[in-house]
């Protein structure tokens, strides 16, 4: 049987101090199921990034099956309409994979070349039933639910019994994911518990890193920011920790979330976008509602306090993620790739 050839493009930008996105995970695992993967782009410029995009488009359009576009809501979107209409223009079949829990906000806003992109895919892939049904829900019908993966076997579950508590918040620093949330809950977790930590992990991607740094000197805090941190890096670190919080104000299934409950950590959260489609409430997390500073200093109160609940958390949320491994996901692909 002929190896199919994948072209993916997406933003493989890690070593330009950014976080790994789906085209760095996703890419070699599907090339380990024997998939001969092109990517684009490595460029950091976004305009030399789309341009390489299109090029390599027209450079393998003879030989490439499919290609894989990771697809957002903000300025990247210009990524995937480019891409999708050329790859129409060439007649090569291509798939968006859906990121991003802003995206039907993208598609009520610009109907016209949402319909472009998604309608005229061969199917679009949704990583949570939250997008998928936000799709559904505007009249799209070509989806199908293929959640993030981990690679579970990588990742050290600890059960966390006891909570001091010491917060870990893993993303980048961006407006949209609210990292002053963190600082203004650990503030108030401070005052009560005088022994806890936060440690702030992720690049810096639109100058927020620099506002929460002079919050920090505002509150005279003592709070770890490391910057960007390998997914080794980040883990090894997590077990001098006890809660993960999650404080975005949009979000789809963040792979971060997923990757803490694989490491036992209990998960602590807004609950919006897709975030209720991925945990439930008392079962695997406890969610509060957008910016609720005391909501989430609230819940880490009842994990210190309350008997078992940290345990209870962290078992069920690890017991969750078996579903996000490589062995359940890959079927998925698989099927959807032939």
């Amino acid at each position: 049987m002929k190896k199919r050839q994948i072209l993916y493009l997406g933003n493989k930008v890690s070593k330009h101090g950014f976080n790994k996105t789906t085209i760095e995970t996703l890419g070699p695992l599907l090339e380990m199921e024997g998939y001969k993967v092109l990517y684009a782009s490595e460029k950091k410029s976004q305009v030399f990034r789309l341009l390489e995009m299109l090029y390599t488009i027209v450079r393998y359009s003879r030989s490439t099956d499919y290609i894989l576009i990771d697809t957002y809501s903000t300025l990247s979107f210009i990524y995937a309409f480019c891409s999708s209409q050329l790859a129409r223009l060439l007649k090569i079949k291509y798939i968006p994979i859906l990121h991003g829990g802003n995206l039907p906000s993208r598609l009520k806003k610009n109907p016209y070349l949402s319909n472009l992109v998604f309608n005229n895919a061969t199917i679009c892939v949704a990583p949570s039933n939250y997008l998928k049904t936000k799709f559904e829900e505007l009249g799209y019908t070509n989806l199908v639910f293929i959640p993030n993966t981990v690679e579970i076997n990588k990742y050290e579950f600890l059960e966390r019994i006891s909570i001091v508590p010491n917060l870990l918040w893993v993303r980048a620093f961006s407006k949209i994911y609210n990292p002053a949330m963190a600082i203004e809950v650990f503030k108030l977790v401070k005052e009560k518990y005088p022994a806890s930590k936060l440690c702030m992990i992720g690049p810096d991607k639109d100058g927020s890193m620099n506002d929460i740094k002079e919050l920090v000197s505002k509150y005279e805090l003592d709070i770890e920011i490391t910057g960007r941190l390998s997914i080794e890096e980040w883990t090894t670190k997590s077990k001098q920790f006890d809660v993960f919080i999650n404080t975005t104000h949009f979000d789809n299934t963040p792979i971060s979330v997923i990757e803490a409950m694989a490491l036992g950590l209990p998960i602590v959260s807004t609950n919006v976008g897709g975030i209720p489609y991925l945990v439930a409430n008392e079962e695997n997390a406890l969610l509060v509602s957008d910016n609720d500073v005391q909501g989430m200093v609230n819940c880490i109160v009842r994990l210190v306090e309350e008997d078992n609940l940290s345990l209870k958390l962290s078992k069920n949320g690890n017991e969750l993620i078996e579903s996000f491994d490589w062995n359940v996901v890959k079927k998925k692909w698989i099927e959807v790739l032939g």
